[in-house]
């Protein structure tokens, strides 16, 4: 899937689309949001879901994963900084974790 480059003001609109807990990096390069869950076991589920949108998109997230918590950092490697695919990424992450 090619991604799509988004300048500044955009990426400010998207983000509002996101909902509470994603931020834009102080850069401008990347989404950030931390998530919570009851236990470990909703964590690793929350990333299994995660993985299979990641590999549909051909997009995959920087995370990393303490127990009941992960941190994602979305960000378009080869474009050096947001696409469209970080958004519909975060999306499909926040879909993923409704209901845990």
């Amino acid at each position: 899937m090619k991604a799509i480059e988004i300048d500044a003001t955009e990426a400010r609109e998207r983000l509002k689309e996101l909902g509470e807990g994603w931020a834009i990096s102080e850069d401008g390069k990347s989404l950030q949001r931390d998530f919570k869950f009851r236990n470990f076991n909703e964590a690793f589920g929350f990333m299994a879901r995660s993985a299979l949108s990641a590999e549909k998109l051909n997009h995959h997230p920087d995370w990393f994963n303490c127990w009941n918590r992960v941190n994602v950092k979305l960000t378009t490697h080869d474009k050096g900084g947001l696409t469209d695919l970080d958004f519909r990424l975060a999306k499909a992450m926040n879909r993923a974790s409704a209901g845990l």
